[in-house]
């Protein structure tokens, strides 16, 4: 939603995932401080890895969560920014290039469209659709380097973007899910990159980090360097694994394992100082049983291992392992398991923190301050700052110029368009 008036505009970020529904109205007002107005949540059960199995489920998980944002902020919300992610998330490199044929030989905005769309040409299978295309740089006359070539000279111009695409069905679903639930789609943005504008600051974009957002279905991971988004990649083992990992490896149910887990879990066996016993209430009627805080431990050290070891290989992948001074931040609801930064700094060997919502003036802030929001905040912040550009407002900026950001909203409104199309 977005709502504007002399004042203040407002939005709604809203994070559907495996495991929970949330939902963040925010406002953004003339002085560009950003204030959380109302939040929601509600269990999700009608997704599996990022993606809808249950249309009904999820419909009524996110009447929920946005009533209760509704709620608490005491507007009533019409669309919304969502969030997409799934392991059917792919990213692509592709290069251009154009000639600038007007008598001044000077680049255009027109220029900068005509050269991202000619990289758009790319194969891809029929079930894919493009969701962002993002500049990495560019290239004038062989001088590289070039954020914005707006207003430069030049015979030749190369580009090089990151093109990240998604499986049609489920940016589908997710739409209709939401227009049943009865609201609007904004925009659909992906997942890794809304939580990137939450937690992240441009020092570290500017460094090189690794974004990790460890959620119920999925991980997702965005890699940053010189203030743009490198590489993206959607892992298909998060949060939901462990508590199945917990469930099969100690015979409890479903809830006792989630219980476990967020009371008594920890992913680092070597730093348990005290190893305690704990006792899990016994299945109809059967005694209990008594389990040490090291065999838990165990049992999920072994699965946040074979994921950050995932991490690993797609941050080799990326080609810029060598050069993320800024390390790893770690966000989502699995972030909050004790310990998960010593164990990252030993398996992908650099310095890692927990990711929280940042830049945040006023509102409900300790309400969103946690990992497990990022995503939903992430997606306000994302559309606030879309729409500070078109309005020529200074929204927490990015390095692009006004000639790119320009490019950037006509190509957002095309994607927008194909959404409306589904």
């Amino acid at each position: 939603m977005s709502i504007e008036n002399e004042n203040e505009r407002i939005v709604v970020g809203l994070d559907i995932g495996t495991t929970k529904v949330c939902a963040v109205v925010a406002s953004i007002n003339s002085q560009n401080r950003i204030h959380i107005l109302g939040v929601g949540k509600a269990p999700s059960e009608g997704l599996n890895r990022g993606v809808v199995v249950n249309i009904d489920k999820t419909v009524n998980a996110i009447k929920t969560a946005i009533k209760q944002a509704e709620l608490a902020s005491g507007i009533e919300v019409n669309s919304v920014n969502v969030g997409i992610a799934g392991d059917h998330i792919r990213s692509i490199r592709s290069k251009g290039v154009i000639t600038i044929n007007n008598k001044d030989k000077e680049i255009t905005v027109e220029d900068v469209e005509r050269i991202l769309k000619d990289c758009q040409q790319i194969m891809l299978p029929p079930d894919q659709q493009i969701l962002h295309v993002i500049p990495q740089e560019f290239v004038v006359d062989g001088q590289d380097g070039i954020t914005d070539p707006v207003g430069m000279s030049g015979m030749r111009m190369e580009a090089e973007v990151h093109i990240i695409t998604g499986l049609v069905s489920a940016a589908k679903n997710l739409y209709r899910c939401v227009e049943r639930a009865g609201y609007l789609v904004a925009d659909i943005i992906l997942e890794p990159l809304a939580s990137s504008y939450a937690v992240l600051d441009d020092e570290e974009k500017e460094a090189g980090v690794v974004l990790v957002d460890i959620g119920g279905g999925t991980t997702d991971l965005a890699v940053f360097q010189e203030n743009t988004i490198r590489h993206t990649a959607v892992i298909a083992i998060a949060g939901k694994k462990v508590t199945d990992d917990i469930k099969i490896g100690l015979s409890v149910l479903e809830d006792q394992a989630q219980t476990l887990k967020h009371q008594h879990g920890e992913c680092f066996v070597d730093m348990i100082t005290e190893d305690e016993s704990i006792t899990i209430p016994g299945i109809a009627g059967r005694p209990p049983k008594e389990i040490t805080k090291s065999i838990l431990a165990k049992i999920i050290q072994a699965r946040m291992e074979e994921i950050l070891e995932i991490v690993a290989i797609e941050v080799k992948r990326s080609g810029y392992s060598e050069s993320l001074s800024a390390g790893i931040v770690i966000t989502g609801g699995g972030s909050l398991i004790k310990n998960i930064c010593p164990l990252a700094n030993e398996v992908l060997g650099m310095d890692s923190k927990i990711g929280r919502p940042l830049g945040l003036a006023g509102g409900l802030i300790e309400e969103v301050n946690s990992p497990i929001y990022a995503t939903s905040v992430g997606l306000v912040l994302h559309a606030l700052k879309a729409e500070g550009t078109e309005n020529q407002q200074a929204v927490p900026s990015s390095s692009k110029g006004a000639g790119v950001e320009k490019v950037m909203n006509n190509i957002t409104e095309r994607m927008k368009s194909w959404f409306k199309e589904l």
